[in-house]
């Protein structure tokens, strides 16, 4: 059955209905633990100062976060800035020249953050790859990827390599991580379209054009090489209607996100508690489903913001780069175009999904760095998307497939949104084990099926359901807006 299976409107308000009163009575419990709890001194480390005219203190357990939106907002803003700036000027005067603006501003950028040495570990990587990328072999430009990016990943090559770098500041390791691994997704992605090209090469200064445009150096997203240069080698520079307007909607969006989540952060501190395995056992079980679930989404908004105010800036430079991942890792572009994608294809077939989710996942555990955790994150969601599609080889089998063939639409989506809101806490429970502990992980997984059964376990699944309907409506409604923009640009 489609997406485009319609609900009745009085069945959806009252699954918003539900939803709303569930996450108010789930944060209450939660704004209660933040309130009550605030001086506790396991939770010192995480609590930063905050508001003091108004008594609250906020949790600044983020590093990441705090280091954009305090300690680091002056010099981020000023450097992103200078680069909106001589883009500018270089859009007016000389639209022709602007990718090699964007590289030059790149370079001094990075050179002034982390040094000359910094500088010359990532040109060095540049030249291996290029050099690689001249035999035009898929199998050797990934594997001189992958054991570059695990130059950075494993001991004691990532330690040589780091002590180069002799700054110190808070950002320093956030920075030349994300950089270089960056730089690598971006070098692989230069090789592997240089080996599909029919006729000549790519020249160097087009990989260094590609991998010092600074907003995506250090922290992506990764547009992949053909379309960046595809889209900065035009000089005829036009701007679609009402693309100015969209850009600031955008913008503001953004600057409103991170006030909400600064604003949040003063009255529930969801990153703090999980910390304290002990404390948050006496939590309701709705507070701590509330709790695990709070971490995931403000992940997404996290990677969202991010992600958004650095497409903001590149639309600004008449570039179109990808939209906000809804998943955690910024591998998605790399991962989806030449790795899972093309292993497997229409992922359909249960082999071919299966080796393509494994050799994903692969990457990305190189990626994040290998470790205990991460291996474990990476054996769930592996799992997770190929269990996805077993469950639904499973139920396109006799008898099951002439069953919902006769069932109408709306019965249909009904079902498998109770199929889709346990796998909603399965991806819940995965990724708060990458976000928070395994500790806390085990004791929602515990709370919510083992010890809350069956009243928590059967009323957070249905409270679950109702919030996955309310997400495929929203779909719905976006395919439906997307067939008629398609229909008029055919017409």
């Amino acid at each position: 059955m489609g997406i485009k299976a319609v609900l009745p409107s009085y069945e959806l308000g009252f699954y918003a209905l539900i939803l709303t009163c569930a996450v108010v009575y789930s944060g209450n419990g939660i704004f209660d633990a933040s309130r009550d709890n605030v001086n506790r001194k396991a939770f010192r480390q995480g609590i930063k100062p905050g508001w003091h005219y108004f008594g609250r203190k906020m949790d600044g357990a983020d590093f990441e976060w705090a280091m954009w939106f305090t300690s680091f907002r002056n010099i981020i803003v000023f450097a992103l800035s200078g680069h909106i700036l001589f883009a500018k000027i270089c859009s007016m005067v000389a639209p022709q020249h602007r990718s090699v603006v964007y590289m030059l501003y790149g370079m001094l950028a990075v050179l002034g953050s982390m040094g000359r040495a910094y500088l010359m570990i990532v040109l060095s990587h540049c030249v291996v790859l290029y050099t690689v990328a001249l035999a035009k072999q898929r199998w050797l430009c990934f594997a001189a990827g992958l054991c570059s990016l695990a130059s950075f990943r494993l001991e004691p090559f990532s330690v040589w390599q780091n002590g180069f770098v002799t700054r110190t500041f808070d950002l320093q390791d956030v920075l030349f991580y994300g950089g270089s691994g960056f730089t690598i997704m971006r070098c692989m992605s230069f090789a592997l379209e240089n080996s599909e090209r029919k006729e000549g090469i790519y020249s160097i200064i087009d990989l260094l054009k590609y991998n010092f445009y600074l907003p995506f150096f250090f922290f992506g997203p990764i547009m992949t090489f053909d379309q960046f240069h595809s889209q900065v080698s035009t000089s005829e520079l036009r701007r679609k209607d009402n693309e100015m307007w969209n850009i600031r909607v955008h913008a503001l969006l953004h600057l409103g996100a991170i006030v909400a989540v600064d604003v949040f952060f003063h009255f529930f501190y969801i990153l703090t508690l999980p910390a304290d395995v002990k404390f948050v056992t006496r939590l309701s079980d709705w507070a701590l489903a509330g709790l695990a679930y709070s971490n995931l989404v403000y992940d997404w908004v996290k990677a969202a913001v991010m992600f958004g105010i650095i497409n903001t800036i590149a639309r600004l430079d008449h570039l179109d780069p990808p939209q906000p991942p809804k998943c955690i890792t910024m591998l998605y572009v790399f991962a989806e175009t030449y790795v899972y994608d093309h292993l497997g294809e229409n992922h359909d077939d249960v082999v071919k999904e299966l080796r393509a989710t494994i050799c994903t996942f692969a990457v990305t555990t190189l990626w994040l760095g290998p470790c205990e955790i991460v291996y474990i994150w990476s054996v769930c969601n592996c799992f997770g998307l190929n269990f996805e599609l077993w469950v639904q080889k499973f139920f396109q089998m006799e008898p099951f497939g002439s069953m919902e063939a006769n069932m109408s639409e709306p019965m249909s989506r009904r079902i498998r949104g109770i199929f889709g809101a346990a796998n909603f806490w399965a991806i819940v429970l995965y990724n708060v084990l990458a976000l928070n502990s395994l500790d806390f992980t085990l004791l929602v997984a515990k709370r919510i099926l083992l010890t809350g059964f069956p009243l928590s376990t059967l009323s957070i699944w249905f409270i679950t359901y109702c919030g996955v309907q309310l997400i495929k409506e929203r779909e719905r409604l976006l395919a439906i807006e997307e067939e008629k923009r398609d229909k008029e640009k055919a017409a």
